[in-house]
């Protein structure tokens, strides 16, 4: 599964089955008794996804769910509340804080991991190990495995990443520095014209098996990755009763080459 986890729980014994479990399940750990702890470790790494206690020393879990909330910088990070409260309105109440699930105690590793494994393919898809396929495009990143209508495809870690990230997020324009974001990390700095270097270097590998098209430059904000490669438009001269007319043709039907003298006199891309 992988991603990293961080785990907001004063209760030292339950802190540690938990990260744990976490770590067999091979997700990188990172742990907080109290609010000021948690807030440092996320200065330090941002998590994938926090696991938070509901009652914390000197404060609750939803009033730091509220914090990560209206943050910039947090405000899309899953959270899972942890909490002994089994009412409805607590849960509720949990939710409308900002929490994407809530898991009451006691719990066993098996629905955690389940739990967890829902949230992140709901809100952060990149960090799923489930196979993604698009126009033909197939990324099962488990195996580190990509092929193009059966033809295997070789990416370096980076391209690996941005593409997986470009498939679980199609049709949306991300910026530069966005995707360096996503893809490299807030904490790593490099120059914004490296994302083009790589998306060029992506492009090359996907040229063979037609499927560069599908990354798309949107000039003046920055790259998008669509569901469907593009149709180029053609424009047509028809040739009707010996008078030449202009058309633009969005579809492009098969005709037989002994007729087609009989529609089109010149195809021109536009």
């Amino acid at each position: 599964m992988g991603g990293a986890i961080l785990i907001v729980e004063d209760e030292p014994i339950t802190q540690k089955l938990i990260a744990v479990n976490l770590e067999r399940a091979g997700h990188q750990v990172m742990r907080a008794a109290s609010v000021p702890e948690a807030v440092a470790a996320i200065r330090e790494v941002l998590p994938d996804l926090v696991l938070l206690d509901w009652i914390l020393p000197n404060a609750t879990g939803l009033s730091f769910a509220r914090q990560l909330r209206a943050d910039q910088r947090t405000k899309d990070i899953p959270i899972i509340m942890l909490t002994g409260r089994t009412q409805e309105t607590d849960k509720v109440t949990g939710l409308e804080a900002g929490a994407d699930d809530y898991i009451t105690k006691p719990f066993s590793p098996r629905e955690l991991l389940a739990r967890i494994k829902a949230v992140i393919r709901r809100r952060a898809p990149l960090l799923s190990d489930e196979v993604v396929e698009i126009a033909g495009l197939r990324l099962d990143p488990a195996a580190h495995r990509i092929t193009g209508n059966g033809r295997k495809i070789d990416l370096k870690a980076t391209e690996f990443r941005m593409l997986h990230f470009f498939m679980t997020h199609p049709d949306r324009v991300y910026s530069r520095a966005q995707l360096l974001d996503e893809v490299w990390g807030d904490h790593v700095f490099v120059e914004e014209r490296t994302v083009d270097v790589h998306i060029r270097r992506v492009r090359q590998v996907l040229a063979p098996s037609g499927h560069e098209g599908l990354i798309e430059t949107v000039r003046g904000m920055g790259y998008r990755f669509r569901r469907q490669p593009r149709v180029p438009r053609v424009r047509a001269t028809l040739l009707q009763g010996g008078v030449e007319s202009k058309v633009r043709i969005q579809t492009i039907s098969y005709v037989p080459a002994t007729h087609a003298e009989n529609h089109f006199s010149q195809f021109t891309l536009l």
